[in-house]
């Protein structure tokens, strides 16, 4: 058992030795090693980045413009049109609409706006009727 132990020391001072002759001198302040490649290391290893980028962007374009085709082939088969063609032609719709005359089409009116007002006053009348007991019903409506 005393050999083993001899060599399981000698090899832990071994890896011991090999640490701090390495690292103890970065942490004491000296200098560190400097590869005479890192910088062109660094370099190739951003343009691999870069590539790899591309080769990504490429891909997604491809896989979109494939998407893209079907989707057109059901529009096709279908009738439908494109949600920017869709909007284009209600515009085109509206501004056709509102060019020769004064008033403006419904669509164009925001909601609350305009001669509505004796319907909203109905209806107001109308709730506040629902809450009142039969008798008084009767002699409002009346």
């Amino acid at each position: 058992a005393l050999p083993r132990l001899k060599n399981a020391l000698f090899f832990i001072s071994f890896l011991f030795h090999k640490w701090a002759t390495k690292d103890m001198g970065k942490m004491l302040g000296g200098e560190e090693e400097k590869d005479p490649d890192a910088a062109k290391k660094e370099e190739e290893r951003q343009e691999a980045l870069r590539q790899q980028e591309e080769e990504r962007k490429a891909k997604h374009a491809r896989m979109e413009a494939e998407r893209e085709k079907v989707r057109q082939t059901i529009r096709d088969k279908y009738g439908l049109k494109k949600k920017e063609e869709k909007e284009a032609e209600e515009k085109a719709a509206m501004e056709q609409a509102c060019e020769g005359s004064l008033t403006r089409p419904k669509k164009a009116i925001p909601r609350g706006c305009g001669d509505d007002d004796e319907e909203d006053e109905e209806s107001i009348l109308d709730t506040v009727l629902k809450f009142l007991p039969g008798p008084l019903q009767d002699m409002f409506k009346k």
